[in-house]
């Protein structure tokens, strides 16, 4: 079945990376800063490409996975993230503008996970963008397509 297409949805679920291999840690909110990523997660790298990984809840809900469980950032709801295409922007509350810069490539810890995850997440491990304007991201926040 196809969905249709959304520009809008909302933050379903927030996590943060501690440190490398480290389980994600779920939070509320979280402080995007500008060209650097989340406040207190291990990818927080200026300049980065990688510094939010954003994921549709839709998409986990498919393959029986929860939401922290392929180490994304933020769980999106109602927006279909894997359609938007680099240098679009996403306004995520009322403040926080982030930039798509390419779609994340499943890795080989995903089988750590369960075994055929890879090929399954192939397409479909979400997207990875840059902070263009900090803020405060709070659960429940409309994230919103503003162009590039």
């Amino acid at each position: 079945m196809e969905r249709a297409s959304h520009s809008t949805g909302k933050v379903y679920s927030l996590q943060l990376c501690p440190g490398y291999r480290k389980p994600m840690q779920m939070v509320n909110q979280v402080e995007a800063i500008e060209n650097l990523g989340f406040k207190n997660d291990r990818h927080a790298i200026p300049d980065s490409s990688r510094q939010i990984l954003l994921i549709e809840k839709e998409i986990l809900d498919e393959l029986k996975l929860m939401p922290g469980q392929v180490k994304e950032n933020i769980t999106t709801e109602g927006i279909q993230l894997m359609q938007l295409n680099p240098r679009q922007r996403l306004r995520i509350g009322s403040d926080v503008i982030v930039e798509i810069t390419k779609v994340c490539s499943p890795c080989g810890r995903m089988e750590e996970i369960r075994a055929g995850l890879l090929q399954e997440l192939a397409g479909r491990r979400g997207i990875l963008a840059r902070v263009i304007k900090g803020g405060i991201v709070r659960r429940g926040d409309v994230v919103q397509q503003i162009g590039a």
